[in-house]
């Protein structure tokens, strides 16, 4: 994930947290912010404001207001950490519909079969797919979010303009780790295809499953070998 996120860094990026206080999502009150709060929020927002030490594994902030939300990683890492410490064959670790990691191939070795919900209703599926020793996550404005003069305010900033990401509906991504799979699937959202595409050119074995907001029919991006699809999405 390193090289071409890093690079593509302001897409995803977990000194957001001030953003996601101005806008209300912090305690789920989304509200429009003035454009003064925003520009202020913005100030505090760049991984440059870190300062990381590895020898003593801890954190500083180089700026006073900066803060940080690892909500958009944090599921998937705590899955990946039980996962490190079960000792079984198989297992499908869910931290809600967001976040997964299958371990093994389910109980038949056929693979664990998972739906994707449609980001549109509660009552269709996007999509199935077939898990093995792989993990899945979705990132998606279908449950946080805020309507204002007929236009959608999702709870997903980009970190660039300070903005509720548009574009998208929902992207989910298949990869190796939880968290590798939790961080690709809040950055394409915000970067949307091209950003997705462009990835996936250079790093392998990564699926992306993305509905853009003007579509209505998803596009497959990239394959990964722990996953296959049951039907035509």
């Amino acid at each position: 994930m390193q090289g071409s996120l890093r690079a593509n860094k302001r897409r995803f990026d977990i000194t957001s947290g001030p953003l996601t206080r101005c806008w209300g999502f912090l305690r789920r009150e989304g509200r429009l912010p003035e454009a003064t709060d925003i520009t202020r929020a913005l100030s505090f927002v760049g991984s440059d404001k870190l300062e990381l030490s590895e020898a003593s594994r801890t954190i500083r902030f180089k700026n006073q207001g900066v803060e940080i939300n690892l909500g958009s990683i944090g599921k998937g890492y705590a899955l990946d950490c039980a996962a490190a410490l079960m000792s079984v064959r198989t297992a499908l670790l869910n931290a809600g519909a967001s976040s997964m990691r299958a371990i093994g191939s389910g109980e038949h070795g056929d693979g664990w079969t998972i739906g994707l919900r449609h980001p549109r209703s509660k009552f269709r599926r996007l999509g199935m797919l077939r898990l093995r020793d792989c993990a899945l996550s979705t990132s998606g404005n279908e449950e946080q979010f805020f309507d204002y003069a007929g236009r959608r305010f999702s709870h997903i900033i980009d970190p660039r303009s300070g903005w509720p990401a548009e574009g998208v509906t929902s992207v989910s991504v298949v990869a190796s780790t939880a968290a590798l799979s939790d961080a690709l699937a809040t950055a394409f959202f915000v970067g949307g295809r091209r950003l997705a595409e462009e990835y996936c050119s250079k790093n392998d074995d990564i699926l992306v499953v993305m509905l853009e907001s003007d579509s209505q029919v998803p596009i497959v991006i990239s394959k990964s070998s722990g996953c296959e699809g049951l039907r035509d999405f």
